[in-house]
């Protein structure tokens, strides 16, 4: 048996269709915050948060820990913009996150000394008025279903698709 004659009597292979790239940051093309990296989205989003003031920090916003398994406050200053914008992002990924499951997510171990670390869920009043300021401006929304917790709003949505084209043009 020739190596042609195998080939012959196999069937022939379907020709698909050639899918053409999806290219990201061209307009019109739809990307998405999934379509670039978090650590750039979060830090682009946190610049236009600052830039546009649309956000209120609290006074307390130099004084407090993110959680009671920190020692200190953050040491960046605009630490409340990253983290509004990293909640943002959170919330456009999975929807209906309410400010329970936020506190899970960005919580951390408790260093205890000698004895085992233990998980501690983060502060849930910062959460809380990030989510406020966020519903304010109207990027996030309640969720009407029975769960509750909130979801990105179609204005919110937009907004930050938007800054996801930015990054991923500079990318």
């Amino acid at each position: 048996v020739t190596s042609t004659s195998k080939m012959a009597t196999k069937a022939p292979a379907k020709t698909a269709k050639p899918k053409t790239p999806k290219q990201k940051g061209v307009p019109g093309q739809g990307t998405t915050v999934k379509d670039v990296s978090a650590a750039s989205f979060i830090a682009a989003y946190a610049a236009h948060l600052k830039k546009t003031n649309w956000i209120k920090l609290p006074n307390w916003v130099d004084l407090v820990k993110t959680g009671k398994a920190k020692e200190l406050a953050p040491l960046d200053p605009d630490w409340y913009y990253v983290r509004a914008a990293s909640v943002a992002r959170k919330i456009y990924l999975r929807g209906g996150v309410g400010v329970g499951k936020l506190r899970t997510v960005y919580g951390g171990n408790k260093r205890r000394g000698p004895r085992p670390e233990k998980f501690t869920q983060a502060s849930a009043g910062i959460l809380r008025h990030v989510v406020q300021q966020l519903e304010a401006i109207g990027v996030v929304e309640k969720n009407p279903g029975s769960r509750g917790g909130r979801r990105i709003s179609q204005d919110g949505q937009r907004d930050l698709d938007r800054i996801a084209g930015r990054v991923s043009k500079l990318a």
